[in-house]
């Protein structure tokens, strides 16, 4: 019987864009020095369980190729591993309510330099810190250019010491694996709860993927203040803030339904190409002919 994957499976996705550049004030975005132990209520959170689903699932698909594909079978084995190539940012990302599009991202295949590793060789542990400094600055910036261009200026100087900004109160991270040079990573930032309009803070979850290995290379939890540097206090979360917070929320939460379903596509597919092949009853290996 001829098996084929779902239409939706051969969804196109937009390429790459260049990076958005950092704002020329960016650190006034990060006025107190680095925590990289962890910290409450902004400690990391614990690694999810589903971190090594791209790896686990290339894996399947190898072991059915390496025992034998029919020609129906090889073109769904390409499909559903060209899926895997074109769209694993979503489903690594997306499928924790991070939104990995371009005018959402943070930093987009930001170049891996030699002169960040250390003598250990491999990255310094601090470079991850400013990784995600920059991120969030791109992360504002992108509210100014994108998503709140009606309120571009505020959002703007969210990022400079003339009005209202937004201070580093503290950051945690948790290294997931030593990262070298050459690389490129990716940087996201999704709301960890819907902030209240009462708070002058909210906490920011933070994704570093290495594009080399495809998975997260750190994961950093930030605390953000809003802080009116010329009355010299902080203050609460603005209202244009906490309107466009409302449909980044909404966003999160849509993707990670949308990335689940498009997951559940996959693992499906991958299931009956595994039935097809070694998993059916008296299934024999392909070893090939020697004649």
């Amino acid at each position: 019987m001829k098996v084929r994957l779902p239409s939706s499976l051969y969804r196109p996705t937009a390429p790459a864009q260049p990076l958005l550049q950092c704002l020329q004030n960016s650190r006034a975005l990060s006025t107190s020095s680095p925590h990289l132990s962890n910290l409450n209520p902004s400690s990391p959170p614990q690694s999810n369980s589903n971190s090594r689903w791209l790896s686990s699932t290339k894996a399947r698909i190898g072991k059915c190729i390496f025992f034998g594909l029919s020609a129906p079978q090889s073109t769904k084995a390409a499909s559903i591993l060209k899926i895997l190539a074109t769209e694993w940012r979503d489903l690594v990302a997306g499928r924790e309510g991070f939104l990995v599009s371009p005018n959402r991202a943070g930093l987009l295949r930001q170049g891996v330099v030699w002169g960040e590793m250390d003598s250990m060789g491999h990255v310094n542990n601090v470079m991850y810190v400013r990784y995600a400094e920059s991120a969030r600055v791109n992360w504002t910036w992108n509210y100014a250019v994108h998503i709140d261009p009606g309120n571009r200026r505020e959002w703007i100087e969210l990022c400079t010491p003339k009005g209202d900004g937004l201070i580093l109160k503290s950051i945690g991270v948790e290294y997931k694996f030593p990262m070298t040079y050459p690389d490129h990573i990716s940087v996201f930032h999704k709301l960890r709860s819907f902030p209240s309009p009462d708070s002058s803070s909210f906490i920011l979850d933070v994704l570093i993927l290495s594009e080399l290995h495809q998975r997260p290379a750190a994961r950093c939890v930030e605390d953000i203040v809003v802080y009116d540097y010329k009355a010299g206090k902080k203050v609460n979360i603005r209202p244009f803030m906490m309107r466009a917070f409302e449909q980044t929320w909404r966003e999160q939460e849509e993707e990670k339904a949308r990335v689940e379903t498009r997951i559940q596509e996959v693992e499906s597919a991958v299931g009956e190409l595994e039935r097809e092949t070694w998993n059916r009853e008296g299934a024999v290996e392909d070893l090939g002919s020697g004649t």
